[in-house]
């Protein structure tokens, strides 16, 4: 079914944008992720909750897709279920070359208390049993990645709500996923913090490009970080647009006063509506 998705994909997008189209950077392949007719229904006292229904797509090698809806689509199942911590009722999803490493980040930054910053973004290697000098040395980089250098020894109770997200992006990235999943990382900033982590995130993804696959509310937000957005029907989600987001990167506050994203933003709320 999506055999030649990705090779498809880039052929189209660099027809967009001329060289500025990101895809021009990537060696084409197969989908790194394919979810197929992918169900979900949750017991109940009244026959049972169906979240998900049919739901079908597939993710390119270094794609940022995002997933937006409806509350209440099943977006955040959806990525729970590709993270293995649910079941689905029906379908399959399948990754390229067996199991990936998962990265995840909620819309809580959900850091331990007791640990630092840097502390906080070594667990995973600890976990994996790293060698200390190691996982410092990598946590370093990832703390410079995200720009919190100077609060290595910070505590979470000290940093503000955009810090600490960064924090929680770089604690996922630091063991290098080849997937990283973003549950609203952003849903409860405040607008102006909000936006500034959409040019951080950009960012960083520049820098790593790693395979995102991000939930979100926010049109804008999907427009100014995605290659594609995947628009969910209501309860029980199912693809209903699958939109290529063929605007230059990198990305910068401007292009969201421009007259094709009004004319994109459009096309999105018209599929929500």
């Amino acid at each position: 079914m999506f055999r030649n998705f990705c090779r498809g994909t880039a052929l189209a997008l660099s027809e967009v944008e001329g060289s500025l189209c990101p895809y021009k950077e990537i060696v084409m392949t197969d989908p790194i992720l394919t979810v197929q007719e992918l169900s979900i229904t949750f017991p109940d006292n009244n026959g049972g909750l169906e979240a998900l229904d049919s739901a079908s797509f597939a993710v390119c090698p270094q794609e940022f897709v995002c997933l937006l809806g409806p509350s209440g689509s099943g977006k955040s199942t959806l990525l729970r279920i590709l993270a293995g911590l649910l079941h689905p009722t029906a379908g399959a999803f399948t990754f390229a070359g067996g199991q990936p490493k998962i990265g995840m980040v909620f819309q809580q930054a959900n850091l331990m208390p007791w640990r630092t910053v840097l502390e906080n973004i070594i667990l995973p290697l600890e976990l994996e049993g790293v060698k200390p000098d190691e996982r410092r040395l990598r946590a370093q980089e990832l703390v410079e990645l995200v720009g919190l250098q100077g609060f290595e020894g910070a505590w979470p109770r000290d940093l503000s709500g955009g810090m600490a997200q960064r924090v929680a992006i770089a604690r996922a990235l630091v063991h290098d996923p080849d997937i990283l999943l973003l549950d609203e990382p952003f849903g409860s900033l405040d607008a102006l913090t909000r936006e500034r982590m959409w040019t951080e995130l950009s960012r960083i993804w520049q820098r790593r490009r790693k395979t995102v696959l991000m939930v979100t509310h926010s049109i804008g937000e999907a427009l100014f970080l995605a290659d594609r957005v995947l628009v969910l029907t209501q309860r029980p989600g199912r693809v209903k647009l699958d939109l290529r987001v063929d605007l230059p990167r990198p990305r910068t506050d401007e292009v969201r006063y421009t007259a094709h994203f009004g004319k994109l933003a459009r096309k999105l709320k018209d599929a929500i509506e």
